[in-house]
């Protein structure tokens, strides 16, 4: 396989497995709720995609370090509504709760 070919497998592979983000995104921000959604999976995976991001700029990697820096966004807003709704919802009155 040639140089060429192998960047674009990295980049079509980057591209699909960030794409996987976006239904996720859109339904905790149109649902205003990510109650079913782990946070320690989320912290743990942000951890790991900003890692990836480090590593794919050290080693010059553009379809690691772009993938990762879209992933990294997306999976970020993810944890950040997580923190953000879970709150909300833990100071609701426990009348608006059922």
């Amino acid at each position: 396989m040639s140089p060429a070919a192998i960047e674009l497998l990295g980049l079509l592979a980057g591209t699909l497995t960030t794409i996987s983000f976006v239904p996720q995104v859109w339904q905790v921000w149109k649902s205003k709720s990510a109650k079913d959604i782990s946070l320690g999976m989320y912290a743990i995976f942000v951890a790991g995609v900003a890692m990836w991001l480090g590593y794919g700029l050290l080693v010059g990697s553009a379809p690691v370090y772009l993938a990762n820096t879209v992933t990294l966004i997306l999976a970020g807003a993810v944890l950040v509504m997580k923190v953000i709704f879970d709150r909300r919802e833990r100071r609701k009155p426990a009348q608006d709760k059922q």
